[in-house]
């Protein structure tokens, strides 16, 4: 019998015509284009994406309905199926980020991972006919990570991608805050990367975080409004809505904080507050910032060593009007690790969970690890019934001044990236 010739190794794979097809196409058609080209590209039978749903236990293969099909959920035409993480090779290729080759019977699996920026989105599965060569899995790898992008921009259009993500249905509540969320859960730059993770996903007990990155600086917020269910969610909104708006004038840390207060004291109703952090750091020093609104201090993992770090603390968000918070100052060296936690982590049956030596047997893993561990760690302890939310940030430290610097002749003069 004669063995199946190898597959070509020249490239073949044209990305630009790639994305010059998904442009043209509907959004709802978006990832079904690219696996089209894919598939010619590289001689595949089959290939499918699959998409971190919401829970951060399970991916989620997409596709359309088939007469003879078993789809777990169906909408229309659409179909989810849905592969559990833990134990699986296409969690494996979530988790490190590196791509799988699994010999077959009739061929092989290649499994890649899609992500932008740090941010695990999902995974690339295809099944060729024989063991793919180096030139193969550079363009399965590169069309993963042009696939990130093409889901980037044309999830905006569709609710196909978010509705394959919810496994669990969601609450009216959730669904509010769900909008006050970073559109990325990670962040890698050249200096730093973050992370943030919420627990439970489909319910809501008024937690929040966000960031937001420009040339000089990042800013990270950590927030739980006081109460549950829609009434947390809509204080939340008004908190959160507040700090960005003031954020993108252009206003310090001071400034927002003030803002943030008066917008809680002024439009929420009586009792409610919202305790908060909010941190700038100063991308090229590691010089940080940091207003302390009556919530758990952050830890700082330095040299092997877990501690909190001795803040001050003023009072929560809405408590008194007309008063300012202390912004307060401390450095950041290269190799710090923080950790801001809400009291989600901390409240009955959670506090089983002994979070400075998880993050000290973690410290080599990704902060993207680090918060869904620290979650999945919280939920198991509670026996899946969380009381309150469990929202867990993590930052990782490289050092400042890593951005490109630009000659009097105008060619970078080192090569790194924001």
């Amino acid at each position: 019998m004669t063995a199946a010739p190898p597959l070509p190794q020249t490239p073949r794979l044209d990305l630009r015509a790639l994305l010059e097809r998904v442009e043209a196409a509907a959004p709802v058609d978006a990832v079904t284009v690219v696996a089209a080209e894919l598939s010619a590209a590289v001689a595949a039978r089959a290939v499918s994406f699959l998409i971190a749903d919401f829970s951060g236990h399970s991916l989620v293969r997409l596709g359309t309905v088939t007469p003879r099909g078993s789809a777990t959920r169906t909408t229309g035409t659409e179909s989810a199926d849905t592969v559990a993480i833990a134990d699986s090779p296409h969690g494996e290729v979530l988790r490190t980020q590196r791509a799988s080759v699994t010999a077959l019977v009739d061929g092989s699996r290649v499994l890649v991972p899609v992500t932008d920026r740090g941010d695990a989105l999902g995974v690339l599965e295809l099944e060729l006919p024989t063991e793919p060569g180096p030139q193969v899995l550079a363009d399965v790898a590169a069309a993963g990570h042009a696939l990130a992008y093409v889901l980037i921009a044309n999830r905006r259009h569709t609710d196909l991608f978010e509705w394959g993500q919810r496994t669990t249905p969601f609450s009216l509540a959730a669904e509010i805050q769900r909008r006050l969320l970073p559109a990325s859960f990670t962040c890698e730059a050249g200096q730093f990367t973050v992370s943030g993770w919420l627990e439970p996903a489909a319910t809501v007990g008024g937690d929040t975080f966000d960031w937001s990155l420009d040339r000089h600086s990042l800013q990270v917020s950590i927030t739980d409004a006081v109460g549950h269910d829609v009434a947390a969610a809509l204080l939340a909104t008004l908190l959160v809505g507040s700090l960005r708006n003031e954020r993108r004038r252009g206003v310090d840390l001071a400034a927002q904080t003030r803002a943030a207060n008066e917008a809680v004291a002024a439009h929420g109703t009586g009792g409610q507050f919202v305790t908060g952090q909010v941190l700038r750091v100063d991308l090229t020093t590691g010089a940080a910032q940091l207003v302390n609104a009556g919530h758990p201090a952050p830890l700082r993992l330095r040299a092997g060593v877990v501690e909190e770090l001795d803040l001050l603390v003023d009072l929560p968000f809405g408590v008194q009007a007309g008063r300012g918070f202390r912004v307060q100052e401390f450095d950041l060296q290269p190799g710090d690790r923080l950790v801001f936690l809400t009291d989600g982590m901390q409240e009955r049956d959670a506090a089983a969970v002994d979070v400075v030596r998880a993050l000290r047997d973690s410290a080599g893993d990704h902060p993207r690890q680090v918060v869904h561990a620290l979650g999945s760690a919280v939920v198991r302890a509670t026996g899946d019934e969380l009381s309150d939310d469990a929202t867990v940030v993590c930052l990782d430290w490289y050092g400042g001044d890593l951005r490109p610097r630009v000659s009097e002749g105008g060619a970078s003069a080192e090569h790194a990236s924001t």
